[in-house]
Formats: C-alpha cells, sequence, structure tokens
C-alpha cells in the first residue's frame, strides 16, 4: 500500500536522453530496491552504474535485441517484466493501412535515431512490406528533425504513414498527428494516444493492461522473489482505435467490416 509500505519516487528526463545518467545516479543514491522503467534508454544507464538491484521493464520494445534479457522464458541477471514485442504487429499495421487506402503502394515510416529498438522495428517492417509489395521510405529522425522528416514526405508524396512508439516521440504526439493531417497523410500508430490527438489509426498493446502486469512483478519482487526466475510476459490485449473525424478530414473510407472490431472510436 503506497504511503503504508511502499514509497514510489519518480525522476523523468522530459525526453532528454543526456540526463539519464544523473537521474540514475540520483535514485541509486536514494538506495531504491527497485527500478521501473518503459524506457530501453533508461534501463540501459541504470544497468550501466548498478547490476544488481531489481529492473522491471513496464513496456520495453525489443528486450532481447538490446540485451536486457537472455531470453523470455529465462530473462536471467537482475532485469524482468513486460515487453511490446509480438509477432506480426507490422504486417497487421500495414495491413490496416491497405483497408483505408486500398491502392497503397508507398509508405512513410518515422522512427527515432539513435533508439535501441529501431533497429529491429525497420526489420520487421521491411519483412512485411515485402510481400505486399510495398515499398517504404524510412525516415529515422530526432525530436527536433520532426518537420523536416515530413517536408522529405511531401517532396516523396507516400501514401500513407506509420509511426514508431517512443518515449521521446511521445511527447510530440499532437504535433505528428498535425503534421500527418496537413500533409493529407492516413496515419498508423502504436498508441491509441495518437488518434485521440489527430491520428487516423492506433493498433497496438493495450498499455494499461500492460502497467498492471508490470505491477505484479513489482509485487513479487518486492516480497523476495528473485527476477531471473520471473518470464518476460508479452502482450494478450491489443487495442484498435479509430479517428472518424479524421478520415473525414483525409476523404478515406474506413470498411465497417474494420469499424465493427474496433475499441475506441473518435467521432
Amino acid at each position: 500500500m503506497e504511503g503504508q509500505n511502499l514509497i514510489i519516487l519518480y525522476r523523468w528526463a522530459a525526453g532528454r536522453k543526456d540526463r539519464l545518467v544523473d537521474l540514475a545516479k540520483e535514485l541509486l543514491q536514494l538506495k531504491v530496491d527497485l527500478f521501473a522503467s518503459n524506457s530501453t534508454e533508461a534501463i540501459l544507464a541504470i544497468r550501466d552504474l548498478n547490476n544488481t538491484t531489481p529492473i522491471v521493464m513496464t513496456s520495453v520494445s525489443d528486450p532481447i535485441g538490446n540485451k536486457l534479457v537472455a531470453s523470455f522464458a529465462r530473462p536471467g541477471g537482475n532485469t524482468t517484466g513486460v515487453t511490446l514485442s509480438s509477432t506480426d504487429l507490422a504486417t497487421k499495421r500495414l495491413g490496416l493501412l491497405k483497408d483505408v487506402v486500398p491502392n497503397l503502394s508507398r509508405v512513410a515510416v518515422l522512427v527515432e535515431r539513435d533508439h535501441p529498438p529501431t533497429a529491429t522495428m525497420i526489420k520487421e517492417t521491411q519483412d512485411a512490406a515485402g510481400p505486399m509489395q510495398i515499398e517504404l521510405q524510412i525516415l529515422e529522425v530526432r525530436a527536433d528533425q520532426i518537420r523536416d522528416a515530413f517536408k522529405s514526405m511531401e517532396r516523396a508524396r507516400p501514401d500513407a504513414l506509420i509511426v514508431q512508439q517512443t518515449t521521446t516521440f511521445n511527447a510530440y504526439t499532437k504535433e505528428i498527428a498535425d503534421l500527418a493531417l496537413d500533409a493529407r497523410l492516413p496515419s498508423v500508430h502504436e498508441n491509441r494516444e495518437y488518434v485521440r490527438a489527430g491520428g487516423l489509426i492506433a493498433y497496438g498493446p493495450d498499455f494499461f493492461a500492460l502497467g498492471q502486469r508490470a505491477a505484479y512483478y513489482v509485487d513479487r519482487i518486492l516480497k523476495g522473489t528473485n527476477p531471473a526466475d520471473l518470464p518476460v510476459e508479452q502482450p494478450t490485449k491489443f487495442v484498435l482505435a479509430l479517428n472518424l473525424k479524421c478520415a473525414k478530414t483525409l476523404g478515406v473510407t474506413v470498411p465497417p467490416a474494420l469499424l465493427a472490431t474496433a475499441d475506441e472510436v473518435i467521432e
């Protein structure tokens, strides 16, 4: 119970990766019993300073590829928790775009530069696009280059846009949604917050459900379980969100069958 036998100390880097090491040092000096984070970079910063304090991943994209865990079944070390990783998500998102843009042939992919999970996200999207005969325009950018990326899209004239889910991009949710709308690009995202901000489609894990499962890991570890003995969990609940107001502005039609499966619809 928070305030009785649990104290939660929050630190936020506000999208500035250069602050992560100092924040990690600060928390280590406070002798916390456990770390919890949804940021790959934050977890790597902590592990570089301390490899014994337990760490719970609350929603990390590629924990194996970024060497946070050895495997999902046997994470090893001091890190475990929940991951965003799931098979066929890239195929599903391209399929959703094709549902609303039937002649889809070229898709821009906006991803974060120097972000550890980006390489895996690009490869998964490329692997999904090949069989669908979709050409990709990969745009790796830092936060201050987002507007420039949309200028590049204007020149390349893609049919639609995929936006990577990152903690840095989250601070620019409304800006990215507005820029996509101004460019008349149907967009698909991983987080429903983009759809609430004006994006067209979101499909991905239920972040609230992931948070609930992360709390389970925190509870088990604080009660004495070794993190290495707790397998990493992949998402089991997914959310589809649609913005019909955005669809109308873009002049695209959302098929009734797709609309019927949506968990959230903005009208």
